[in-house]
């Protein structure tokens, strides 16, 4: 099963990042000690021209790593058929006990790695790299994640054996069973209802003033739309998944991805990932906008950012809604 192509896509894939982060993460400790962008000396000036080709590499590896997601959630509902009992991903992950774990460390490198990619863009754009410093230090701290990631990830696919019998979505995502995922799915739905759009209005209009003053409401606006996201992913549990599969007790967040239902799913969780990687940028990038090199181009850059986010949660709220409207399944408390 390791030899699927999917599959050594992922772990070859995930070695190379992995190495490649390991590689940056000693420059980057050389660039912690001894960089000084007003030094002539000869280690200076081989830092600066080290530093196009890490940033270039890890540039690369981390595009790969926010693409590896997707890869690596399609891998696993592809795989269901393989497993007695498994009817998505859901089944899939549950074959051991690293499966989702695996995913867990991916969607947090998502967001880890989107946000590296947004602070490296703002540092270029200066012509003193007034934020090198600062971007090696979180590359040091993404680097375990990645690490572990890795290790996970093999872990999992090596004990992959396909005469276990797993479970289905309808037992891990049942309001009777317990665990994290049954309570998501045991949420009222008139109240999360009401969390839902509440919260989306909040990011509408915080996103809306930052956008026009580009001022302290930066780090509002970056807090709502990662409380977005978690409001998002429970009420899709709750009950936007429901319009979708048109049945009150399928709760599951993974059928969305499959040809049934349009592949919805992937345009949903790009929208969602993308609206929360690009508000967290909005805050990352606020302690910088008054330094000298870069007052002129992180308002710019942080406008932008917030136009993305918005447009990504206004996408997956309208494509909800629209399910939620058109759908022949009523829910009680629609």
């Amino acid at each position: 099963m390791i030899l699927d192509p999917p599959i050594l896509a992922l772990l070859l894939g995930s070695i190379l990042i992995s190495y490649l982060v390991l590689y940056s993460t000693a420059f980057g400790v050389q660039i912690i000690r001894n960089w000084d962008i007003s030094s002539g000396s000869e280690l200076q000036l081989s830092l600066e021209r080290k530093t196009y080709l890490i940033s270039t590499i890890i540039s690369y590896a981390f595009g790969f790593q926010l693409l590896s997601l997707f890869l690596f959630i399609y891998t696993t509902d592809d795989l269901c058929r393989l497993f007695v009992g498994a009817m998505c991903a859901v089944g899939t992950l549950n074959v051991n006990a690293y499966g989702y774990p695996a995913l867990i460390l991916k969607i947090i490198n998502f967001l880890l790695a989107g946000t590296w990619l947004i602070l490296n863009y703002a540092d270029n754009r200066a012509f003193d790299y007034p934020l090198i410093k600062k971007k090696y230090i979180f590359l040091l701290i993404i680097a375990p994640f990645i690490l572990i990631e890795t290790v996970l990830l093999f872990l999992y696919f090596l004990e992959l054996h396909p005469n276990v019998i797993t479970s289905c979505c309808g037992s891990l995502f049942s309001t009777e069973s317990a665990g994290l995922s049954s309570s998501l799915a045991a949420l009222p739905s008139i109240p999360m209802k009401i969390a839902f759009y509440l919260t989306m209005g909040v990011l509408i209009i915080s996103g809306i003033f930052f956008y026009h003053t580009a001022n302290w409401s930066g780090y509002l606006f970056s807090f709502v739309s990662a409380a977005a996201f978690v409001v998002s992913i429970a009420a899709l549990i709750s009950f936007i998944s429901l319009y979708f599969y048109e049945l009150p007790t399928h709760h599951c967040p993974f059928c969305i991805l499959q040809e049934g239902y349009w592949y919805v799913g992937y345009v949903i969780y790009l929208l969602l990932l993308s609206g929360v990687v690009t508000g967290m940028g909005v805050g990352i990038l606020m302690p910088f906008r008054k330094m000298r090199s870069l007052e002129n181009t992180i308002p710019a850059i942080m406008r932008k950012l917030a136009l993305v986010s918005l447009i990504s949660y206004a996408l997956f709220t309208l494509i909800s809604t629209y399910q939620m409207i058109f759908s022949s399944f009523r829910l009680e408390g629609y």
